[in-house]
């Protein structure tokens, strides 16, 4: 858990995920397309994935734990989460206020 945390903190925007998974791949174009550059760490790629996987269900992702969104090292938590905020409008602020986006 504390490798999670450190990980999560180490950039404005940092996504959990797996190369594979098309919710991750769709949430990821989304940062990319708001100009946000995120740390992406994908478990299936990762020795650790696993433990890390099992460290962000006990942070409170739900099943399945990816893609995990942190912004500014708070968990925002799963593709639904960030779509409702991106659709909703609050999103930007959100990444503004974290140092994400300049605009």
């Amino acid at each position: 858990m504390d490798r999670v945390a450190r990980l999560a903190s180490q950039k404005a925007v940092v996504i959990f995920s797996k190369s594979s998974c098309c919710m991750c791949h769709a949430i990821k174009r989304l940062f990319y397309e708001q100009g946000v550059s995120p740390a992406i760490y994908e478990l299936d790629e990762d020795p650790r994935g696993k433990e890390m996987e099992w460290a962000l269900v006990r942070l409170g992702c739900s099943n399945p734990s990816v893609p995990a969104v942190f912004v500014g090292g708070n968990l925002v938590g799963s593709a639904n989460t960030v779509m409702t905020l991106h659709l909703n409008g609050s999103l930007k602020k959100l990444l503004k206020d974290a140092g994400a986006l300049w605009l």
